[in-house]
């Protein structure tokens, strides 16, 4: 297949926006759309010369292996075992337990499984995750699984029809995908069945008539709009874009544009691609791509901190240095060993697998290797023992009617009904107003949902039961005659949506005369406290990853309503305590622990004293 120096620059333009996200840079919000780029790329690349090689009679499943073991295997593996060294010295014994784990799926190309069922793609643990990012590899992996069979197969029994057959796969890709958007959007953005027309887009490009004949007006529009497609979703989606489905049109056909019409001789875009600077990141931009996210991960691990301006330029620059070495003595040279036989490269490349997944058995099977730290510090119990899971406090598919009025009733011999309505950051409250709410006039009803923060026009791709759950909250405060309402949410996942939509409560809360209650944004940090007290034994306090100006924010959008200020009231400015007598105030990032809720509660929660 012959060489496209526009591609490389193509790739310059995916990987750019991928290490910048990661690094830290917000502007770069929708930088993950980069990988949706590289889809179409390899889908391009890989049709191409599966085709050409059938057509010119001398494609071979072996030699096609061989090539992609040569071009994938050799950096991955060396960087997977460079994370490993650090991982085996730095990361706790839960960390490096799931990093482990994590390190064997990627041994079975199968991280992307593990990810979907272990951890969501923005959740907060995943900061701490080394080898979140080789998913997108396991997808493309897999994809290489099927497609040389299957284009085989369209070669010798259908007479060639590429076109027919690779649209209609994609279209069937593409709706499931759309469809997934709402029903398992966890699954949607992991799996292959729903990243498949991504890639077989490129591969319709593949089995294309080249666009160089077109018309240089045409070519110049399209090539500028496909730019202008993927720039859009960099700058203007972020995490809480429902993503893939529709939304990942813009980036994939953006990239289709680019590869159809970009020719790098006559068209603005083509030139722009092929400037030297943007061949270099292309070249390494797979190397790129691998060493990254350690870079990210253990630069959050060892800092503690979100990486500033200054940070996240220390970062690009460290990830582009890996990677120019990596490309340069790994890859290069593993590339250009043609001389070994299709048995040879598959024999090594599968012990190489093989090694990969003995060094994640040693950290899995020794649970961590928990030897390697004294004096760790106890872990709290979870929110499972505390929030009444299932039925006051609903997690994924829930709906409202499994919520039980009695059974989530705190303090039922109480005679003024309160109701507590929120998320998981109303629920971790539980424990202190089991503490706090005795002996009180007030019997506490727990209306709580996993991501569902208490506004009526919420609307989330995530979890698709919020906006009913919600709505029958006024339902609920009706039939149990509430007289107040406590609100709290973790509100940072509304503010990028704009707190704004808080007010559709509050004006129907107002009303029906209700007092109402807003607890503002609680302290969260950088990552589990748990890492932070063991890597800072004798701190108590630290400080947090969120910005404050949120509950100023909330406080002046709850007029109306009594504004209470979490940070203010637990905080001693930026620092917040995360320890208080050798016991751990949080289970996590951000929930509270037993007794950080009993403290939480009996601070500022409004529980003292009934209402006259």
């Amino acid at each position: 297949m012959q060489h496209r120096p526009e591609i490389d620059g193509l790739r310059a333009v995916a990987v750019i926006p991928v290490v910048l996200f990661h690094a830290g840079l917000s502007v770069f919000s929708g930088g993950y759309v980069g990988v949706d780029v590289f889809f179409v790329i390899s889908g391009f690349l890989i049709t191409g010369l599966i085709k050409e090689d059938l057509e010119a009679g001398r494609f071979s499943i072996l030699g096609f292996y061989n090539r992609r073991i040569r071009r994938i295997l050799p950096a991955l593996v060396a960087t997977a075992l460079l994370t490993s060294v650090a991982a085996f010295a730095l990361l706790l014994p839960e960390l490096l337990q799931d990093f482990s784990q994590s390190l064997m799926s990627v041994a079975g190309f199968a991280s992307n499984f593990y990810f979907w069922k272990t951890s969501g793609y923005f959740a907060n643990d995943a900061l701490l995750r080394p080898m979140l990012h080789t998913w997108s590899l396991s997808v493309e992996e897999q994809f290489y699984v099927f497609m040389p069979v299957a284009l085989l197969a369209v070669f010798h029994l259908f007479a060639r029809r590429w076109r027919v057959a690779i649209a209609i796969a994609a279209l069937a890709s593409f709706a499931l995908s759309v469809y997934a958007s709402s029903v398992g959007p966890n699954a949607n953005f992991f799996l292959l069945p729903t990243r498949a027309w991504e890639l077989l887009l490129g591969a319709l490009l593949a089995v294309s008539r080249p666009a160089r004949a077109n018309r240089l007006v045409l070519s110049q529009i399209m090539s500028l709009s496909g730019l202008a497609l993927i720039a859009y979703a960099v700058f203007v989606y972020d995490e809480a874009t429902p993503f893939p489905g529709a939304t990942a049109l813009a980036p994939c056909l953006g990239a289709a544009l680019i590869i159809y019409f970009a020719d790098p001789k006559r068209t603005l875009i083509g030139r722009l691609l092929t400037l030297k600077p943007m061949i270099w990141i292309g070249l390494i931009s797979y190397s790129l791509y691998l060493v990254h996210w350690p870079i990210v991960v253990f630069w959050r691990y060892l800092t503690l901190a979100l990486p500033d301006i200054w940070g996240a330029c220390a970062i690009a620059a460290l990830s582009v240095l890996a990677a120019a070495l990596s490309w340069r003595f790994v890859e290069q040279p593993f590339r250009g060993k043609k001389s070994l036989s299709n048995l040879k490269v598959i024999g090594v490349g599968v012990a190489a697998l093989a090694l990969l997944g003995a060094v994640g058995a040693v950290g899995w099977l020794t649970s961590g290797l928990p030897q390697r730290f004294a004096d760790l510090p106890p872990r709290e119990s979870g929110p499972a023992n505390m929030w009444r899971n299932g039925v006051c406090f609903l997690s994924g598919d829930q709906t409202f009617s499994a919520w039980n009025a009695e059974t989530c009733a705190i303090n039922p011999a109480g005679t003024e009904p309160v109701l507590r309505w929120g998320d998981s950051f109303a629920a971790h409250y539980t424990p202190g107003i089991v503490a706090a709410a005795q002996g009180s006039d007030w019997r506490v009803y727990q209306y709580t949902s996993a991501g569902c923060p208490p506004a009526l026009t919420y609307e989330s791709y995530a979890q698709r039961h919020c906006h009913a759950f919600n709505q029958n909250a006024l339902a609920v405060i009706d039939q149990l005659h509430i007289k107040r309402v406590i609100l709290a949410a973790r509100w940072v996942d509304l503010r990028s949506r704009g707190v704004a939509e808080l007010r559709s409560t509050l004006d129907a809360l107002a009303a029906r005369d209700i007092e109402v209650y807003v607890v503002g944004q609680s302290p969260m940090f950088i990552t589990d406290v748990a890492v932070i007290a063991a890597r800072r034994s004798t701190q108590d306090a630290w400080p947090i990853s969120i910005d404050a100006n949120i509950n100023r924010e909330l406080r002046e959008l709850a007029r109306g309503a009594v504004f209470i200020d979490p940070i203010e009231a637990l905080c001693d400015g930026a620092n917040c305590p995360f320890r208080q007598d050798g016991r751990l105030l949080y289970t996590d990032y951000g929930h509270f622990s037993e007794l950080g809720s009993t403290i939480a509660a009996r601070a500022y929660l409004p529980l003292a004293e009934a209402r006259p």
